[in-house]
C-alpha cells in the first residue's frame, strides 16, 4: 500500500504557527524518548479511488480507506450481472476543521526556584525538569468510533500547524535547558514551565456506507447522513513554554 506522509521534523520545523520566544523544543534534551507521531496518509488504492468518487459523501478516514484498499471485487461476479447491495457499516466519514489555536500554556510542568532575598549578586537558575510528566489531550465529548474521529482531527490539526502533536506526550525527569533566568538580590525567582497544546474544533460527519454492485458497475453510497460538532486538546509533542518571575515574597 503507498502511502504519501505528513511527517514532521521536530528538530527544524518550518511551522505555519508562530512559536513564541518562551516556548523551545526540547526534542534532543528529553530524557524520555517520545515516540515519532508522523502520521502517514493512507493513499487509496485505484478501486478505492473509483468508489470513493461514487460517494455522495466525501470519505477522508484512513481506516475505512484501508478497508476499501484491502477490498476485491471478482470480475466473475461482475462478468454475469450480478446485483447486490453490501452494508460496511457505520462510519465516522470525515472532519471539517473550522478552527485551530495554540495555548502555549495548556498545563503547568515543572516549576523551578531560587530564593536570593539573602543575596548581594544575581543568581542564574536554569530549567530543569524535577519530575516526569505525562501530558494527555482528548476529545472534548463523547463520539462514536472516538479513536477514528481522534485520527482524522490529528492529521488536519497537524496539516494546519504543522506543529509535532500527539495525543499524549512525556516530558521525563532531568530533562535540561540551557538558557539563564537571572533572580536579583533580595528577590526570589520562580521558572515556570508548561506543556503546550492545540485546541482543534470542527465538525465530524457520519453516515451508513454501502457498497452498491449493479451489473459491471460498483459505487459506494452512503445514507443516513449525521454531522456533530466537537473538539479536541492535542499536546505539542517535545515543547516546553517558560514563564519567568521575580517576587519579594515566596509565592
Amino acid at each position: 500500500m503507498p502511502f504519501s506522509s505528513y511527517a514532521n521534523n521536530q528538530t527544524n520545523i518550518a511551522s505555519s504557527v508562530k512559536v513564541p520566544n518562551s516556548a523551545l523544543n526540547i526534542s534532543k534534551e528529553n530524557t524520555y524518548p517520545n515516540a515519532s507521531q508522523d502520521m502517514p496518509y493512507l493513499e487509496p488504492s485505484e478501486l478505492a479511488k473509483e468508489l470513493i468518487g461514487t460517494s455522495n459523501v466525501k470519505i477522508e478516514n484512513p481506516d475505512l480507506i484501508r478497508m476499501l484498499n484491502e477490498s476485491t471485487i471478482s470480475k466473475s461476479i461482475l462478468a454475469f450481472g450480478s446485483r447486490a447491495t453490501i452494508y460496511l457499516g457505520q462510519w465516522p466519514l470525515n472532519y471539517e476543521s473550522s478552527e485551530t489555536n495554540t495555548n502555549w500554556e495548556y498545563q503547568r510542568i515543572n516549576t523551578n526556584l531560587f530564593d536570593n532575598r539573602g543575596g548581594k549578586i544575581p543568581y542564574q537558575i536554569r530549567y530543569r525538569q524535577e519530575e516526569q510528566k505525562q501530558i494527555k489531550g482528548g476529545l472534548t465529548a463523547s463520539v462514536p468510533n472516538a479513536e477514528h474521529v481522534k485520527q482524522m482531527m490529528l492529521l488536519k490539526a497537524m496539516d494546519k500547524t504543522n506543529l509535532p502533536l500527539a495525543f499524549t506526550t512525556v516530558i521525563g525527569a532531568g530533562t535540561k535547558k540551557d538558557q539563564v533566568y537571572n533572580v536579583p538580590p533580595k528577590k526570589i525567582g520562580y521558572l515556570y514551565g508548561y506543556a503546550p497544546a492545540v485546541n482543534e474544533k470542527g465538525k465530524v460527519t457520519y453516515g451508513e456506507v454501502y457498497l452498491v454492485l449493479k451489473g459491471t458497475k460498483h459505487s459506494i453510497v452512503v445514507k443516513n447522513v449525521t454531522s456533530q460538532g466537537i473538539g479536541a486538546w492535542i499536546p505539542v509533542q517535545d515543547y516546553v513554554s517558560f514563564s519567568f518571575g521575580v517576587y519579594d515574597q515566596p509565592r
